[in-house]
């Protein structure tokens, strides 16, 4: 299983960016999808994260309502759209896919442990 995730840049406060994740090797239908980041000398952190129906998301509470998590199971894609970003945004973006299905909710959906299989990060910079 190999994700790829792109779409990270340079970007002014209160831009927007949308940053892309396929994954190849296996169907993403039914497995929980998540974005984290990482800023230099910080810990991974949750972002946001969508069941694998897509029908449900969870977001950190800094970027609910400026963050929207997609996906598309036959595309074997998952999105994120960024808008309003903030400098605080700033960061390497990673996306990841559990291997066990249809697990959803709560603290296993937010933990990065959870996840089994990442992609190699996008960076995003949040700047004037």
């Amino acid at each position: 299983v190999q994700l790829q995730a792109s779409g990270g840049g340079l970007v002014q406060p209160g831009g927007s960016l949308r940053l892309s994740c396929v994954v190849s090797g296996r169907t993403i239908s039914g497995y929980t999808m998540a974005w984290f980041r990482q800023a230099p000398g910080k810990a991974r952190e949750f972002v946001a994260a969508i069941s694998g129906s897509g029908l449900s998301d969870l977001y950190r509470d800094s970027v609910r309502g400026r963050f929207t998590i997609t996906r598309d199971n036959d595309k074997n894609t998952m999105w994120v759209r960024m808008d309003t970003l903030k400098p605080e945004d700033t960061a390497a973006y990673y996306c990841g896919i559990q291997s066990k299905p249809g697990v959803w909710g709560g603290a296993s959906s937010r933990s990065w442990q959870e996840y089994d299989y990442w992609g190699q990060g996008t960076l995003v910079t949040v700047s004037s």
